[in-house]
Order: structure tokens, then sequence, then C-alpha cells
């Protein structure tokens, strides 16, 4: 076949940002409850079983930063929390965001977020795990500069887990 004649790739779709806000919320947050089911019931029917998170289950005790990205109209988008690991360390917990708003620049937005709260909590540090089941996540964390790390706490030896950190500038 000849290279001009070739026929182009379609368009990739784009989603247009939207417009949003972030407000930090209590863990237990009705809001911030529905969006970690939203999660869970995402991360089992990737994993096949409710079994892919190892380590302490998040609590609002040990989440004391918790945020929520909302629409205009105040319905939840996404959202994300920080929980202490000492040592100048924080973990990133619960990133999530609805499939309808991904794509909008509503998980970078909290991303960023939670750097400046770390930051703010004197935290030159951020880990955080994913899973091999979930490579847009990946793809996200590589693309916002975070590095691949070996596996940390409770991650070490899971099969499943995906390890990354990024150093935070003042």
């Amino acid at each position: 076949m000849h290279p001009s004649s070739i026929p182009a790739e379609p368009p990739k779709p784009h989603r247009a940002s939207v417009s949003f806000t972030l407000e930090r919320v209590p863990y237990d947050h009705p809001d911030a409850a529905s969006l970690r089911a939203a999660q869970r019931a995402e991360l089992d029917a990737r994993y096949g079983s409710d079994d892919h998170e190892p380590g302490e289950v998040p609590t609002a005790d040990s989440v004391p930063v918790f945020l929520v990205a909302r629409d205009a109209d105040g319905t939840a988008l996404g959202c994300g929390g920080l929980r202490p690991l000492g040592d100048g360390e924080v973990e990133v917990k619960r990133m999530f965001v609805r499939p309808e708003a991904r794509g909008t620049g509503v998980a970078t937005a909290v991303l960023r977020a939670l750097e400046d709260e770390a930051r703010a909590l004197g935290v030159t540090r951020l880990l955080l795990e994913t899973g091999t089941a979930q490579p847009d996540a990946m793809r996200f964390y590589e693309r916002e500069g975070y590095s691949r790390i070996p596996a940390f706490g409770a991650y070490i030896g899971s099969d499943i887990s995906v390890c990354y950190a990024r150093d935070l500038e003042g």
C-alpha cells in the first residue's frame, strides 16, 4: 500500500475539561464514601475479586486529609486522600475519578491539591500503590512525575502491587 493511501487513524475522543471545585471533607463524608464504593466496585471487577489491596484498610482516623472534586451542580466526580506513614512520607490513598469525568483534568487537580496538602504538612515524599490491572493509573502517575519504586510496607511481596513515589519540592 502506498503511504499516501494509508487511511488516517480516526481521532481519539477527547473530553473537554469540566468546571469543578475541590473540597476537603472527612474521609467518612457521604460523597467520599460513595466515590470510594464506586472505586471498590470498579477494582473488584478489574481484579475478579475483592481481595486486591494488601495491608490495613484506610479509615477516617488513618486518612486525615481527603479531597472531593465536584462539578458545578455539586456532583462528586473524584477523590483522593493522604495517609501519614512517618519519616516525612505520606501515602496517597483512594485516588479515583468517575469514568464519565476521566480525561477532564479532575485527577490531575486532585493529585496536585494532595501534593499541596502534603507540603503544608511538611511532607517531603509522597508514596502510592496501584495495581497491575490498572495500566491507566500507572500511565497517569508516570505522566504526573511519579517514579516506580520497590514495594513498600504491606505491599512488599504482593504480586499485584505497583508502587510509585515523588519527592516534593518546597
